[in-house]
Formats: C-alpha cells, structure tokens, sequence
C-alpha cells in the first residue's frame, strides 16, 4: 500500500507549518487535522479549515486523501477560524437570554418604569397573553437545542455569539419594554383581533416544530447525510411540497401572529429584520438543495410560495 506525503501550508503566508509522513490514503481530512494539531496544539481541529487552494473552499471532514486531486505528497493550505463555541451553547445562551429579559420587565423589577410601578402587574389580559406566547416560544426552543436538532456543524466562531445574542436579547429587552408598560394600549380591535393572532401563532408554532422533526428524522444521529425533505403523514409538512425551508415560514408567521397579537411596533421590526435574515438562509439552502440534487422538486421556492 502506497502512501501519501501531506505538505500543510499557511494559506497567508505560504509558511511550511507541518509535514506529515507516511500517511493512509483512506485518511480523512478530519484525522488529518487531528494529526496537524499534535504538532500544533493552539489549533484543535474544529478551527481549522484546510483546503487545496489558498483561497479555495474547506475541505470536508469527511473528505478521504486518496479521492482528491493530489499526488502522493499533497499539499494543504490552513487557515485558522478563530476560537470556536458549539451550537448548542450558542443556541441555548440566544434563547435563554430572551425568555429571561422578557420576564423582567413583565414582572416590572425596580428601575424599569419607576418606584410606582415596582412588581406591580398590567390589567390588560394581551400582556399577560403576550408573555405566556413569548415564553412559549423560547421555552420550545431550548428544547428542542437539547432534545431535536442534529448540527451538521458542531461549532461556530466564537465572535458570532455577541452578535447573535445582541440581535436576540437586544430585540427581546426593546419589545418587552412597550409592551409591559404600564401605559400600554391594547389593539385596536380588541378580543377578536387577540384570537385571531392567537390561532395564527399556535398553528405557526406547531408548523415550525413539526417541521423539525422531520428534518431530525431525516438525518441519523451522529451523521452528516443531507437528503431531499419531504411531506410526511403530518399535514403541517405538507408544505414541503411549496417551499424548501417550511420551518423559516411557521416561524416568520409565529411572529406575525405575536406582532398583530400585541400591535406593538418593536414586534413587527423583529419580524422583519427576521423575515429578510430567514430568506437569505433560505435562498442558500435552496441554492444548495439544487445543486446538489438533480431530481430536486422544481415547483418549490425557498420560503414563500410562489413569491420568494
């Protein structure tokens, strides 16, 4: 059995940095990187990104040396992606953040609206509405952090994790403010307006995690195997026939239904700045659902159907 010379280089500087011998050919990139980390321990494996071009792609992980485009002695530029964090801390520390700082001002702790207002509660039944839906959500979500999602990916930078919380925390503190304040104005239709947005939120919370839990069962645990999602026996999926990312569609809807529940301007930016920060996502997946399968349904768009 021949084997391979493995030359890594740093993709800045073209600086030798490690020279591994006599290496398997069925090696995979991520073995390889686990190699390259004995001699350089400051860059554990999740920041590493190595690749065959200076400015090429990242290889995969689960790339195998002897189906690349090398010779024997391969040569590999690394680049370093800074301290990593796990989705899983990220996901949870987004989520607590919000469900945490909403209930401050629900329950009105001092320095908020003033010594008058200290521990006091609204009379307006929406606002206490409004809390049980917006503890809901999160509450959903960390569960389903720990309990439903599979990362294909199992860290990030760890500077996205400031931007990430600022965006989340930031928006939660803003809209709780408005809409626990004492001098708060219900919507403007009233009961029927709140039920309406109430029916649309459940319908949209269930969506959003039925949809999950397809895409979980779609994904064996421990694997990174991407296939085609596809309706189930669960009516909410059905709207894989329509688009590509269903869950980004319950969830702009949740928040639709939670703006239009609580009237309340805070609400309807986040859904927004959400709703254009889902789309890019969901144009990406789409784009990759497309170019990596050619059977790929053509009748759907990535989160609106028929528009976007």
């Amino acid at each position: 059995m021949k084997h391979y010379e493995v030359e890594i280089l740093d993709a800045k500087t073209r600086d030798k940095l490690c020279f591994l011998d006599k290496v398997e050919p069925n090696a995979t990139i991520a073995e390889i990187k686990n190699l390259f980390t004995k001699s350089h321990p400051q860059w554990y494996p999740a920041r590493q990104s190595l690749r065959l071009d200076p400015k090429g792609k990242s290889l995969k992980d689960e790339d195998v040396l002897q189906n690349l485009p090398v010779g024997t002695t391969a040569t590999l530029y690394f680049r370093d992606l800074g301290a990593q964090i796990s989705w899983v801390t990220v996901f949870l520390t987004e989520y607590a953040g919000p469900l945490l700082i909403y209930l401050l001002f629900y329950f009105r702790v001092p320095f908020i609206y003033g010594p008058k207002y200290d521990f006091t509660s609204s009379k307006h039944s929406v606002v206490h509405l409004a809390c049980i839906c917006h503890s809901f959500h999160y509450i959903k979500r960390l569960l389903e952090t720990l309990f439903v999602h599979r990362f294909s990916h199992g860290t990030m930078p760890l500077r996205n994790i400031f931007k990430n919380c600022t965006y989340y925390w930031g928006f939660a503190a803003w809209m709780a403010y408005y809409i626990n304040h004492p001098l708060y104005t219900p919507p403007t239709y009233g009961d029927e307006q709140v039920k309406l947005a109430l029916i649309i939120f459940l319908f949209c919370q269930l969506g959003n995690f039925s949809i999950h839990i397809a895409l979980r069962n779609l994904r064996p645990a421990g694997s990174k195997t991407r296939k085609i999602p596809y309706p189930t026996k669960n009516p909410f999926t059905w709207l894989f026939l329509l688009v590509s990312c269903p869950n980004y569609t319950y969830e702009l809807g949740s928040w639709i239904g939670f703006a239009i529940m609580t009237q309340c301007l805070p609400v309807a930016l986040f859904s927004l700045v959400g709703f254009i920060q889902m789309t890019i996502w969901a144009k990406g997946k789409h784009r990759s659902y497309l170019k990596e399968f050619r059977d790929y349904p053509p009748l759907r768009s990535p989160i609106i159907p028929f528009l976007l």
